[in-house]
Formats: structure tokens, C-alpha cells, sequence
């Protein structure tokens, strides 16, 4: 993952130069002082990671992150432990709070590579998507196993399917009792055609089953079901707005 590092401090910068040369998946493509400086950074160089501070002159993290339109995954590392919740309001991958322990580093960068690898999992399927040239058939029903039975379900009555843990809730069409089967969310979406997608963590909805969208929630029936920042990309490519 190729990184920048943003803080007005050199000791502070030199320490998390020393922290991520200690990661052979991390790269530093650019270290910096200034936060309008940064702003050159981030719009020139492809960049995956940001070590940000918060407390800068001219300009904070906090107004940094809103000031970049497509801001990279960033992790706050900051004396200021009063900014955390508006930090993770901003979808923060972590917070870190100076001296920082290399342990607590090492989880941070554990979640920005276990974020980093879902959203290229996530991008890899839209290509193949859009890539696609033939259609392959699929069938218009599948089995679940709900209790001790294998119930049909014809695939273009599901509205949306939310996840609980180890279970999977299907909500189906003129049926306000919800299925509930044993299953992951990978498991239920090889069987499902294409006009089914994940919105949410825990949600995946039939794309033809949509009353409206909303800026950060879609309407299926009578349910607004949320929009996860990891998933508004395909979202927005599914369906085309």
C-alpha cells in the first residue's frame, strides 16, 4: 500500500517513517508538513494510505479529509484524543493516539489492509461485470434450508436479504414473515443473478425491487436500507445515477 505521511511535527513524522519501513506491504510515496501541501500530494500521486495528524496550522486533519473529494483511506495519529468520534464520523479506518505503541500501528495497518483488499475484491467484480459479454443463465429459483426443510424460493420475489451474524434473513415479496436459513452472505449471492448486489454489510437487495434512492439509503418495498461507504461506488455503477 503506498502511503503519506501528513504531520507539522519531524519527530512525529519520523517516527511513523520508522514504524511503516518495519512493513514490507507499506510504501511512502510523499512526507509532509504543510497541509495545503498535502493537498498537491493527494491530487497528484496514487495513494492508498494517509497517516494524518489533526492538530496543523493553516489547515486540521478534520478540514483536510473534507476538503479532498476522493480522500484515500486515512488513520488519524494525533495528541488530540477529544476528536476521536468526529474522526470515525469521517469514516477514519482507526485513531491513533501519540507516543504511539508500534502493537497499536500494527492493528491500525491490519484494518487498512483488511479494508484495502475487500474494496479491490469489490472493484474487481464490477469490471467483471462490465466486462462480461456473454450473459450466463441462472436459475429462477433456489433451495434454502429453514428449519428442517428445503424450501423453493423463486429468486425474483426476494425484495432484499439481510445479514445476522451466522444467518441470513430473506424478505420476499406479498410474504411479511422473513426466511431465516443458515448461510453467508457469499453463499446466498453464487446462487442469486446479477440483478442482486450488497449495499451494506448487511444487506443485499434485488436491483429490480427498488422504489427510490436516497443519498445514503436505498428503498426496497417499505424498508430503507442503508448504504455502506465501502459499497457506494458499485452502487452508484450498478445503477447507473
Amino acid at each position: 500500500m503506498k502511503c503519506v505521511i501528513i504531520d507539522d511535527e519531524p519527530l512525529a513524522v519520523d517516527v511513523i517513517e520508522s514504524y511503516v519501513n518495519q512493513i514490507c506491504s507499506l510504501e511512502i510515496v510523499a512526507k509532509c508538513n504543510n497541509p495545503l501541501e498535502a493537498i498537491t500530494i493527494l491530487n497528484k500521486h496514487q495513494v492508498d494510505l494517509v497517516f494524518l495528524d489533526i492538530e496543523m496550522p493553516n489547515l486540521t486533519g478534520l478540514d483536510l479529509v473534507k476538503t479532498i473529494e476522493n480522500m484515500p483511506q486515512f488513520i488519524f495519529t494525533t495528541a488530540s484524543p477529544q476528536h476521536a468520534l468526529e474522526g470515525f464520523n469521517l469514516n477514519a479506518t482507526d485513531y491513533l493516539v501519540k507516543p504511539i505503541p508500534f502493537h497499536r500501528f500494527l492493528k491500525a495497518v491490519s484494518r487498512a489492509k483488511e479494508k484495502n483488499a475487500l474494496e479491490n475484491t469489490i472493484s474487481g467484480r464490477i469490471s467483471s461485470t462490465l466486462s462480461q459479454q456473454e450473459v450466463i443463465p441462472q436459475n429462477d429459483f433456489i433451495f434454502v434450508k429453514s428449519e428442517y426443510e428445503n424450501i423453493k424460493v423463486d429468486v425474483q420475489d426476494i425484495q432484499y436479504i439481510e445479514g445476522l451474524k451466522d444467518y441470513i434473513k430473506i424478505y420476499q415479496k406479498d410474504n411479511s414473515k422473513a426466511l431465516l436459513t443458515l448461510s453467508s452472505f457469499k453463499s446466498i449471492l453464487d446462487k442469486l443473478p446479477e440483478n442482486f448486489m450488497r449495499v451494506h454489510r448487511s444487506y443485499i437487495i434485488n436491483i429490480n425491487a427498488i422504489r427510490a434512492l436516497q443519498k445514503t439509503k436505498v428503498v426496497v418495498g417499505d424498508k430503507r436500507i442503508p448504504i455502506g461507504e465501502t459499497y457506494k461506488e458499485e452502487v452508484v455503477i450498478r445503477l447507473k445515477v
